[in-house]
C-alpha cells in the first residue's frame, strides 16, 4: 500500500498544477482579452507570443504598485516570520526546554526552516532536517524535537481554523465563488455559517482541553501532552498574528481601485493558502494562485496575480536566499566543532597510550 502511496500524492500534485495552470490562463487571457488591442494582438499570435502579452499586463501592474505598498509589505513579511519564531518559542516553553536557547537563535532556526519548506515543500526533509541539527545541537532529544515540529505545524493548523471561522461567519459569501471551480463547492450563506461556528467550536474544545489537563496521547513510548492553558493562550495569538502578515503582504500588494478589505483578502489567503499546502506542489504553485482569482472575481486578474508575485517575493524568495547563507555558516560552525572534538578524543587518545606504554617500560 506505501509503495502505491508514494506514487500517489506526486501524482495528484502534478494533476493540480497541470489543471491550476490551465484555470489560470484562461483566466489571465480573458482579463487581457477585454482590452481590445490586447485582444487583437493574442488572436493573431502563438502561445509563447500570447504568454509575453500577457505576461507584460502583469509586469505593468506590478510597475503600478507604489513604493509605500511595497514598504507595507516588506512590514508584514517582518510581522509573519517573527510570529513563526514564536511557534517554536512557544513549543520549546510547552517542553520547557525553553532555558538556554536564546530567541536570535530560535528566530534564525524559524527563519531558515519556514524559508526552506515554504519553498521545496517537503518538510520533513528540509525544514524538518533544519531544526533537528538546530535544537539537537541545543540538547534537544530526537522525540523533543519531533513534538517541536508537531506542535509548530498545529499552531499554523490551529491559526487557520481560528480565523477561517471568523472569515465564514463575517463574510459568508467569501465560499460562493468556489462553486465555479467544482460542484462540490456549492455551499450557502447559512452552511458557511454553521461551518465557520464549527471550526470555532473546535478551538473552543481544545481550549477547554487544555484547562481540563486532558490526559496525554500515548503511541507505544511516544507520549505526546496537551498543550497547558499559557500555551494555547500564546496559540491564540501567534498562530492569527502569523497569517495575518502573510496575508497583509498581498492586501498591501493589490491595487485600492476593487479592493475587498482585508478581511476578504484574508480568507481568500486562507483557502488559497491551504489548497496550496494540501496539494503538494512546492510553495503551492498555480494551486494557490488559482483558488486565490476564483475566491476574488471582482478583481482584475492580473492584479491579482501581480499581487500574489509581490507575496512570492516578499513571502517566499528573499527569505529562501537569505536562509541559504545562513545554512551554510550554521554547518560550518558545526563542522569546525566536529573536527576539534576529534582532534581532542585524538589527542587524548594518544596521550592515554603514551601513558600506558611508560608504565609498561617502566622496570618493576
Amino acid at each position: 500500500m506505501k509503495k502505491y502511496l508514494d506514487y500517489l500524492w506526486p501524482l495528484i500534485g502534478l494533476v493540480a498544477v497541470i489543471w491550476s495552470v490551465d484555470l489560470l490562463w484562461d483566466k489571465l487571457k480573458a482579463e487581457a482579452l477585454t482590452n481590445e488591442a490586447v485582444a487583437a494582438q493574442l488572436e493573431q499570435a502563438g502561445l509563447w507570443e500570447s504568454v509575453r502579452i500577457v505576461a507584460t499586463g502583469i509586469g505593468q501592474k506590478i510597475a503600478l504598485i507604489p513604493p509605500t505598498a511595497f514598504f507595507h509589505a516588506g512590514l508584514a513579511t517582518l510581522v509573519a516570520y517573527a510570529a513563526l519564531a514564536w511557534y517554536d518559542r512557544i513549543a520549546l516553553l510547552h517542553l520547557h526546554r525553553e532555558k538556554g536557547i536564546s530567541w536570535a537563535y530560535i528566530s534564525l532556526c524559524s527563519f531558515v526552516t519556514y524559508a526552506l519548506s515554504h519553498n521545496i515543500g517537503a518538510s520533513v526533509f528540509s525544514g524538518g532536517m533544519v531544526r533537528y541539527r538546530a535544537y539537537h545541537a541545543k540538547g534537544l532529544s530526537a522525540p523533543e524535537i519531533a513534538v517541536l515540529v508537531a506542535l509548530c505545524s498545529f499552531t499554523f493548523a490551529f491559526g487557520t481554523i481560528l480565523l477561517m471561522g471568523c472569515v465564514l461567519i463575517g463574510e459568508p459569501q467569501i465560499l460562493r465563488p468556489l462553486h465555479r471551480l467544482s460542484d462540490w463547492f456549492g455551499i450557502g450563506d447559512k452552511q458557511a455559517r454553521l461551518i465557520g461556528f464549527g471550526l470555532l467550536a473546535f478551538c473552543a474544545l481544545y481550549t477547554v482541553g487544555a484547562w481540563l489537563r486532558f490526559k496525554p496521547l500515548r503511541i507505544g513510548s511516544f507520549e505526546l501532552v496537551y498543550p497547558r492553558l499559557p500555551i494555547v493562550a500564546r496559540q491564540y495569538f501567534a498562530a492569527p498574528l502569523e497569517l495575518m502578515g502573510a496575508a497583509g503582504i498581498i492586501y498591501f500588494a493589490l491595487p485600492e481601485q476593487g479592493n475587498p478589505g482585508f478581511f476578504i483578502v484574508l480568507g481568500a489567503f486562507l483557502i488559497s493558502f491551504s489548497a496550496g499546502l494540501l496539494s503538494q506542489v512546492p510553495g503551492g504553485v498555480g494551486v494557490m494562485e488559482a483558488v486565490f482569482l476564483a475566491v476574488m472575481p471582482g478583481v482584475p486578474a492580473p492584479a491579482v496575480f501581480a499581487a500574489l508575485l509581490v507575496w512570492r517575493m516578499f513571502y517566499l524568495i528573499i527569505p529562501l536566499v537569505i536562509s541559504l547563507p545562513i545554512v551554510l555558516a550554521f554547518e560550518r560552525t558545526q563542522l569546525r566543532k566536529a573536527l576539534a572534538h576529534e582532534t581532542q578524543v585524538k589527542a587524548q587518545e594518544q596521550a592515554a597510550a603514551k601513558a600506558a606504554a611508560l608504565h609498561i617500560d617502566k622496570p618493576e
